[in-house]
């Protein structure tokens, strides 16, 4: 029932949020006639705000389970209060004075949400969803009447709150479901919230619609932005102001969002373009804010979307590979940066808002293909066969698919690759800086959108990822740049280039310049690419410089740029085919410096990932091989060898400094490897086995000729003592299947003798990454306890001990080991096991029981079975 709890949870958090936000607005609008209304317009956006913060939170948490129609409602929705909510703020405070202002603001919002939640509901009565559909319908309906509430005296505001009311209702009843289904243990179903039969489904219909379940979210935030411009090119609303600021801001923030989120999906293509986009609606937010402080409106220079337009045809190139609707899509947005570069007043002209019909048009219809294709089983074409079938043809170009496309070189990661937008993002605020202004207010149009958001903000975005994925050097340079680009761009925007400040911005800038250089050194080791693009970034960093000290000369920050932007859009289009295709079409060249152990590609130690069985068989192979190989496990990390590869043993002995007291330990992966030697084992002890078994319970039994049967040879001396020797089953598919695969397996914990146990397969690459062949990568250990360690040396006279209590307590063990008892006492023919041992057993149970008990006396060094 976890993740079953865990979904109706999610779902109660989203639903009763739907009906809270409702509820509210149901009672604005029946309170609306009065002269005091009975919710203030502040603390009702205050409260709307609130909410949606409920309505992202369990849209995003309940994605993060199973893609479902609720993840698109909740997060358009929670936009949609986003907007509202702060439009709400801005007329409460006065800030909205003119009569027609607030209706100005809210309308093109309002009309966007009635076609997107119309799309909802058709998707969710088509792919017989009634309830959310119903939600989804109900919601539009009230926005439509609000709608036409501004334009219409005759229609009340009852009808609106009638139409919260609803939503109330509907949202309530679908949160009353889901609380009983979870409380009963789905014994009861009010009809409409079973979402186990939907689950199921979806399981049956495997990847072939989107695999992005933020997609669709993503495609209506682009008709929010585009629904202010267009209302304006259609005189829906008289003027663009102050009020329209917050949709095109809460699309920006909430599209960066479906961004990260989309990398989290392995949608790295998707994410670019979001990323993109949440720029543009920045971009014209803070164009529509600008004339609040200038007389002028803004403008942008045309080089710079120019070169915008070239990153969304090159990105909506590589994203007709995999879906020929989705790149198709993007050309409109290369067709918007054309009409802004064209139009001196940028987004205030009409061939830009005529563009934005255009995007309107095209984002409802694919955002209807997205939500449908997510949902039904069967699929509306996208062209994908086609372009695969013809891919395939080709010798050349070959598509990277699979489950592991995004597999990071460590081998565990929740997130893709943020590569491809860090480097966009160097492109475009690195051109920005080619426009000249008023030396007193420089790039006064152009810093905040496109330097601070894209070159800062975004490229943080990157290297937070990169960072996630292991990239340290990656990630450290990202991170650098970005908090380079936002300095450079607020203090510039601030003014704060004054003479009197020059010699602090100078040493600032000197310290960035420090930090640069020894990315420069590191990247040497890296790759060209990656060398050229820190070293030219240093040209930037150089021409900071000499405009902070007035000493600039002419041209030097133009070339700077355009070199440093050359450089990255490479870099863009080498990682955007990286992430496409097969092979390295565009190389990003090879380490400049190669040492020992550095750089050597060939030496390195190999990473697979746990979860596909292609990587457990390659460990298999190096293992009979006579490699040695970190492994995850039921709870820490171990180091093993084969049991029939001696000079593998003494490797794995040697490479973590085993010291002679502390023994390595034997697995095996069932009781049947050892089955030919039953008969060297007494039947307690072999029914003990047999019933704590598998588990993380290390068993210290006596050594005897049992171990020739495993084939252990030479390497016998380096398992257990000359009187004991640890053995497991461990409780782990992964380790299991491999040990059927090699045989027994000789264990030790994966790092040096004296350390902390290894919990994640960083710590084994950083600890004896140099000193193993390969590392199976399994993320996390399900457990950071080690194992229970029992002596069961002289279990057949009655005496147990615990050289470590770990992750199964002594109560557990005791109890396992009683009910065996019992069996022998008991069973056919009398039992075998010996009186005097079972009397003797009995007469201090209850001091064995509390945990006094005497313990067998341990083997030297048998005490030290206690690492995994």
């Amino acid at each position: 029932m976890g993740g079953s709890g865990a979904d109706s949870l999610h779902s109660c958090i989203g639903l009763l949020a739907i009906s809270a936000g409702s509820l509210l607005l149901a009672v604005h609008f029946y309170s609306s006639p009065r002269a005091v209304p009975l919710i203030p317009s502040t603390a009702l956006g205050v409260l709307l705000l609130i909410l949606s913060a409920l309505l992202a939170y369990a849209g995003i948490r309940r994605s993060l389970r199973n893609a479902s129609l609720l993840v698109s409602l909740c997060l358009t929705l929670s936009a949609l209060w986003s907007g509202y909510g702060v439009i709400l703020i801005l007329a409460g405070q006065g800030l909205l004075p003119e009569p027609g202002d607030a209706r100005d603001a809210l309308v093109p919002g309002l009309a966007t949400f009635t076609l997107a939640l119309l799309l909802v509901a058709v998707v969710g009565f088509l792919c017989r969803e009634p309830v959310l559909a119903l939600v989804a319908a109900a919601t539009s309906l009230a926005s439509a009447h609000e709608v036409a509430l501004h334009y219409s005296s005759s229609l009340g505001p009852s009808a609106v709150a009638c139409s919260h009311l609803l939503v109330c209702l509907v949202g309530g009843y679908f949160a009353l479901g889901r609380i009983l289904y979870f409380l009963t243990k789905g014994k009861v179903v009010l009809s409409g919230t079973d979402l186990t039969e939907r689950k199921s489904q979806e399981q049956g219909w495997g990847d072939a619609g989107s695999t992005n379940p933020f997609a669709a979210p993503g495609l209506l935030l682009n008709m929010l932005s585009a629904s202010v411009f267009c209302c304006r090119l259609l005189g829906v609303t008289h003027t663009l102001s102050l009020g329209h600021v917050p949709w095109l801001w809460a699309a920006g923030t909430f599209q960066i969002g479906i961004c990260v989120l989309s990398y989290r999906a392995m949608d790295v293509l998707m994410a670019t373009a979001f990323g993109f986009t949440a720029i543009l609606k920045f971009a014209g937010g803070y164009c529509l804010l600008y004339p609040a402080w200038q007389p002028e409106e803004p403008s942008f220079p045309t080089p710079f979307l120019v070169v915008f337009s070239i990153l969304f045809a090159v990105l909506a190139l590589f994203l007709s590979l995999r879906s020929p609707v989705d790149g198709l899509y993007l050309l409109v947005f290369v067709a918007y940066c054309i009409a802004l570069a064209c139009s001196p007043r940028g987004f205030f002209a009409g061939g830009p808002q005529g563009v934005d019909v255009a995007i309107f048009v095209a984002s409802a219809l694919v955002a209807l293909i997205h939500l449908y294709n997510g949902r039904a089983k069967a699929k509306i074409p996208t062209g994908k066969a086609a372009v695969k079938a013809l891919l395939a043809r080709s010798s050349l170009l070959k598509l990277r698919e699979g489950p592991d496309l995004h597999t990071p070189y460590l081998g565990y990661s929740k997130y893709a690759d943020a590569e491809v937008l860090a480097y966009a993002c160097s492109v475009l605020a690195s051109f920005a800086l080619t426009a000249t202004g008023d030396p007193q207010a420089p790039l006064a149009t152009v810093v905040i959108p496109w330097v601070v958001v894209a070159g800062g903000v975004l490229k943080l975005l990157g290297g937070s990822v990169a960072f996630a994925r292991g990239k340290t050097l990656e990630s450290s340079a990202f991170i650098l740049y970005s908090v380079m680009w936002i300095i450079w761009g607020l203090t510039r925007y601030g003014g704060l280039y004054g003479t009197a400040r020059s010699f602090h911005a100078a040493v600032g800038i000197v310290a960035f310049m420090l930090f640069n250089s020894f990315i420069v050194i590191c990247s040497l080791f890296l790759n060209m690419a990656w060398f050229f693009y820190s070293l030219t970034y240093m040209l930037i960093a150089v021409s900071f410089l000499l405009d902070a000290i007035h000493a600039l000369p002419a041209g030097y920050d133009i070339a700077a740029t355009l070199i440093f932007g050359l450089v990255s859009f490479y870099c863009f289009l080498a990682a955007l085919s990286s992430s496409t295709f097969e092979g390295s079409s565009l190389p990003m060249g090879r380490p400049i410096v190669r040492l020992s152990g550095v750089g050597a590609g060939d030496t390195k130690c190999l990473h697979l990932p746990a979860r596909k069985a292609s990587s457990v068989k390659r460990i298999a192979d190096i293992l009979r091989n006579g490699g040695t190989c970190g492994i995850p496990t039921d709870t820490v990390y171990v180091l093993v060898a084969a049991c029939n590869r001696p000079d593998a043993v003494e490797k794995a002995h040697r490479s973590k400094r085993q010291a002679q007291d502390r023994p390595m330990s034997l697995w095996i992966s069932s009781l049947k490897q050892l089955e030919p030697a039953k008969h060297l084992f007494t039947p307690l002890l072999w029914d003990f086995m047999e019933a704590a078994w598998p588990s993380p319970i290390s068993l210290v039994i006596p050594r005897g000729k049992w171990v020739d049967f495993l084939g252990m040879k030479d390497s016998a001396k380096y398992v257990g003592t000359p009187q004991s020797v640890a053995i497991r089953i461990p409780d782990c598919s992964v380790t299991t299947h491999l040990i059927d695969l090699v045989g027994p397996i000789v264990v030790t914990s994966a790092n040096p003798t004296g350390e902390a146990d290894t919990t994640h397969h960083n710590q084994v690459y950083a600890k004896l990454g140099d000193k193993v062949d390969a590392v199976l990568c399994g993320g996390p250990s399900p457990e950071n306890i080690a194992s229970t360690v029992v002596d069961c040396t002289k279990i057949d006279s009655g005496n147990i001990g615990f050289f470590r209590v770990g992750i199964i307590p002594k109560s557990q063990v005791l109890q396992i080991l009683e009910q065996v008892q019992k069996k022998h006492l008991v069973g056919p023919g009398g039992g075998t096991f010996p009186t005097k041992g079972w009397a003797e057993l009995q007469s201090r149970g209850h001091a064995v029981h509390n945990g006094v008990g005497r313990a067998a006396p341990a083997a030297p060094g048998a005490e030290h079975h206690t690492r995994f």
